[in-house]
């Protein structure tokens, strides 16, 4: 588990791809503090299990269909990645639960500056746009950020200089592909009241909440 507040930038290494597999070897600092072979991080917002690392490196495996569903068969050496290790219990949450399970990559389709902030404009997956909510919460390679404008097809997100600053969000352009995960508990919601994608004809009554674990 973790909370989208990215830890730090690192950089491609070297990535080593098999048949089906490619093996990364990132560039870090901070992540590397206390950090043991078996670990979760999240890498682009994609948690993967640190494999080895040395004084300023990490390695981690990525398997076939990580590499099909996310940005990172796009990487190569130089590469930024965005950073975060995983939660610890009793830790602060300032951003909110991600998983670092990517539901699909989306396409930034504009960049504007309005005042201080960036506002950003990236489709929609199919099949993702109904655990979208304006003010919502949406992960972006790993960033914790708020849905800020929403139609069908495309969302926004405004971003401060800060974000720009520690993350590689800055270096956005259009065309570039982007993970996103949706709000975990949006999706738990959803398949709660369509009962796995099936509306649900029953009325909402205080019995079925108390079922369902509301009350």
């Amino acid at each position: 588990m973790f909370t989208g507040l990215v830890e730090e930038i690192g950089i491609i290494r070297s990535v080593v791809k098999s048949h089906l597999s490619a093996l990364l070897t990132i560039k870090a600092d901070k992540v590397l503090d206390q950090l043991e072979e078996g670990d979760s991080i999240a890498v682009n917002g994609v948690c993967l299990t640190v494999t080895g690392f040395s004084r300023d490196n990490f390695t981690v495996d990525v398997m076939a269909e990580t590499l099909a569903k996310t940005n990172l068969g796009l990487l190569h050496e130089g590469s930024q990645v965005n950073l975060e290790k995983a939660l610890k219990i009793g830790d602060r949450l300032d951003g909110h639960f991600v998983t670092g399970h990517v539901d699909a990559t989306g396409t930034v389709l504009s960049r504007r500056d309005r005042g201080i902030a960036t506002d950003i404009w990236i489709s929609i997956p199919e099949g993702l746009e109904k655990y979208f909510i304006p003010q919502g919460s949406v992960t972006l390679d790993g960033v914790s950020l708020t849905v800020a404008e929403l139609n069908s097809e495309a969302f926004m997100v405004s971003l401060i200089p800060h974000t720009q600053k520690i993350t590689t969000l800055g270096s956005w352009k259009a065309g570039d592909k982007v993970n996103i995960e949706a709000d975990v508990l949006g999706k738990y919601i959803y398949h709660l009241f369509t009962k796995r994608g099936r509306v649900a004809k029953e009325r909402i009554t205080p019995e079925f909440l108390v079922e369902n674990g509301f009350f």
